[in-house]
């Protein structure tokens, strides 16, 4: 495993050069990369989130395009279109943004719920249909979304489908003092931004995807995860609890963080540490869970301390 931790470190070390002071959090957006999943950044506006997809681009040898959302772009606007071309007397599809390896929806919640329809697919299945023909995405493929949870005006939320579409949701917040004071000398003259150079290509990053599939995860861990998973679902105060697919998410994202660490099995605070950054999003509350000011990642922490946590020994591979 020590091929995908020093990748990992490359990559991390890389994106710290810009956000400063985040280093839980880049280490999350790196386990998404891993796992090959899709993420959400989610914060208040002036923080970071766009520098930190931007910055994960960059680190990576891969293609990139970047979609402004706005509420008057249309499906095609993402996806591309067929055009009549009249030499050949034939439709040639003109591919979108979306046909790239790594694409960075900025404020996607600004795009009417029908455009953002248009993402679902090649989230899911890897492929974009324009016309009724199929069009392979490139590997790897990982959508970077941005959006704001503060200002309402103007913007369309995501619908449960395809919040459940995203690997994880992950959160800068404001930094320390003495991180914004080093954010301020880092761009006195320039922004790091610029001077930023990949470390991995995208060979490297398939083979550390299909490396951290193969790390061993016990019957003990995976029923650790299930029983959370399970928690969410007859939690009093959720109306819609996490779905399989989180589970799924879960498992994998632990064993991304071990691969991360140098191990070739998951623990259960692998799963711990985890949980709230890849279930949260995918728990919808009750109405009434408004009037006692509970939020998706409160449940989440109260099922963790309430769920049996199985013994570290159990989840090493017996040989």
């Amino acid at each position: 495993m020590s091929s995908v931790q020093n990748l990992s470190e490359k990559i991390i070390s890389n994106i710290e050069r810009v956000i400063i002071g985040k280093r839980s959090t880049v280490e999350s957006v790196v386990v998404g990369l891993l796992c090959d999943g899709h993420l959400l950044i989610e914060d208040m506006p002036g923080v970071g989130k766009t520098m930190l997809a931007r910055s994960l681009a960059k680190s990576l040898g891969c293609s990139f395009s970047r979609v402004q959302f706005t509420p008057d772009m249309l499906p095609s606007d993402v996806t591309g279109v067929s055009i009549f071309d009249q030499v050949s007397r034939q439709f040639e599809y003109r591919s979108g943004p979306l046909m790239a390896q790594i694409v960075l929806a900025d404020e996607i919640n600004r795009a009417t719920p029908k455009t953002q329809s248009a993402l679902l697919e090649a989230m899911d299945e890897k492929q974009i249909t324009v016309d009724g023909v199929a069009h392979i995405l490139p590997k790897p493929f990982m959508v970077l979304a941005t959006q704001n949870p503060i200002e309402y005006e103007g913007t369309f939320p995501l619908p449960e489908a395809q919040l459940d579409r995203f690997f994880m949701r992950v959160r800068l917040g404001y930094p320390s003092v003495d991180d914004e004071m080093k954010i301020m000398e880092s761009q006195q003259f320039q922004h790091p931004l610029t001077q930023l150079d990949s470390v991995a290509t995208a060979d490297e990053l398939l083979q550390a995807q299909e490396a951290v599939k193969a790390i061993y995860v016990s019957p003990a861990v995976k029923r650790y995860i299930v029983d959370i998973t399970h928690q969410t679902r007859s939690y009093p105060d959720v109306y819609l609890g996490a779905s399989p697919r989180g589970s799924l998410a879960l498992q994998r994202a632990g064993q991304a963080a071990a691969a991360m660490h140098g191990r070739d099995y998951v623990l259960p605070d692998d799963i711990k540490a985890l949980a709230s950054s890849t279930l949260s999003h995918r728990v919808i509350l009750a109405p009434a869970a408004r009037l006692k000011n509970l939020t998706a990642e409160k449940v989440l922490q109260e099922i963790l301390m309430k769920t049996a946590v199985p013994p570290s020994r159990e989840a090493v591979r017996n040989t």
